[in-house]
């Protein structure tokens, strides 16, 4: 239990990867299943909190919601959850595709790499195909 609370006190841990870790610190998994069970039913283990969490996280790092959703997934998170911690997010997509462009590229003087390389960025960032095609033709300076 104490192990579980460390964690908990450091960040947002699923169930998923509460349980994940503790066994693999060698707690047995019986009470690592108990322990996380009590947490939960404490509050001080939320998978909702941990979603939205997650969401605000990845998103401030420069991920894009295709990205996200996809991870939020890995956490074994029911998809009404994962669809409400992506709702209750507050973030403008394309802005955050249009900062990462002008930070990233605005010292590529050829429009047409600048383009090319920024698109192919947002998209491995996960960020949907109009998205990463409007904010990759945004001109260095943000017009």
């Amino acid at each position: 239990m104490q192990r579980a609370l460390g964690l908990l006190t450091r960040r947002e841990h699923s169930r998923k990867e509460l349980t994940r870790k503790l066994v693999a610190r060698g707690v047995d998994a019986a009470e690592v299943e108990s322990a996380v069970e009590r947490l939960a039913s404490a509050g001080w283990q939320d998978e909702r909190r941990f979603a939205e969490s997650l969401v605000r996280a990845r998103a401030a790092s420069g991920y894009g919601p295709l990205h996200i959703r996809a991870e939020l997934a890995t956490h074994d998170l029911p998809a009404e959850l994962r669809d409400a911690a992506m709702d209750a997010f507050e973030g403008d997509w394309s802005e955050i595709a249009a900062d990462l462009v002008r930070r990233r590229f605005a010292r590529i003087d050829d429009a047409r790499v600048r383009e090319r390389k920024a698109a192919d960025f947002l998209v491995r960032r996960g960020f949907p195909g109009e998205i990463a095609r409007v904010a990759s033709r945004l001109a260095p300076d943000g017009d």
